[in-house]
């Protein structure tokens, strides 16, 4: 193939990656090498707060990019979301506080200024979307924006300095399916009020953390949430137990 073909070729190929389209690889008769353009599903990922760099959330959703799930990261989601932005993906996956971002900690959620709003967020799922709360995700409380902290079904409390955290799958559901419990060096999450509705198939141990709520399903409206603990290091995020985790979150909350 000459240089000029070569170039053209690349271009459409980029144009097609950034499109959403993953090639996926195949023979035909005779052992000829041949393959289909496939729509990858597109996932928007919220990420970056004061205490969790969305650096280490891109990495680790590069891991998981290509052969089914394109990523759309936004940091600053207060002022890029909209009902009508946010209504263009099937799934939501949150990683991030109430904050801005990593550098201005003032709140990401503020009543008549911030557009989607935890209420926004809960229409959503039950109009149908699915919702995936990812460590920082599952930091709101009493004076951390209540409101999110009620639709995703959890209150944070604290965690210890970081540790060896052992997850622990207790339940066979499709969001633990082929998932083997692992340990990797973490902040160990300890969450109460837990929704009465939360169907609960993670727990998490540690010396100094006990034995705490690592992972939840919900169902809302038409919709489904799943709530995650781990992540806050980039060693879980490329551990292969928590990337089936994610996937699996991520395929269940599609309604698969």
């Amino acid at each position: 193939m000459n240089l000029q073909k070569q170039v053209l070729r690349a271009g459409v190929q980029k144009k097609r990656k950034a499109a959403g389209l993953a090639f996926q690889s195949g023979r035909a008769g005779g052992g000829r090498k041949r393959g289909r353009w496939i729509q990858l599903k597109n996932i928007l990922v919220l990420c970056d707060d004061f205490w969790h760099p969305g650096e280490i959330i891109e990495r680790g959703f590069s891991l998981l990019e290509g052969e089914e799930f394109h990523f759309e990261f936004v940091r600053d989601a207060k002022d890029i979301l909209t009902p009508a932005f946010i209504s263009g993906f099937p799934v939501i996956v949150n990683c991030k506080g109430n904050n801005i971002n990593g550098g201005n900690s003032n709140a990401w959620f503020e009543e008549g200024v911030t557009e989607v709003m935890p209420k926004d967020l809960r229409a959503y799922v039950e109009a149908g979307g699915g919702f995936v709360s990812i460590h920082s995700g599952n930091t709101f409380g009493p004076d951390r924006c209540p409101d999110y902290a009620e639709f995703v079904g959890n209150r944070f409390v604290t965690h210890p300095p970081r540790c060896e955290v052992e997850v622990r799958v207790e339940k066979e559901h499709p969001v633990t399916q082929g998932v083997r419990g692992f340990t990797e060096r973490d902040e160990h999450y300890e969450l109460a009020d837990i929704a009465p509705d939360a169907e609960i198939l993670l727990t998490t141990h540690s010396a100094t953390g006990g034995d705490q709520v690592g992972g939840y399903v919900r169902s809302l409206g038409r919709g489904r949430l799943c709530a995650l603990t781990p992540g806050h290091v980039l060693g879980v995020w490329e551990n292969p137990e928590f990337q089936k985790l994610v996937k699996n979150a991520l395929r269940w909350c599609m309604g698969e």
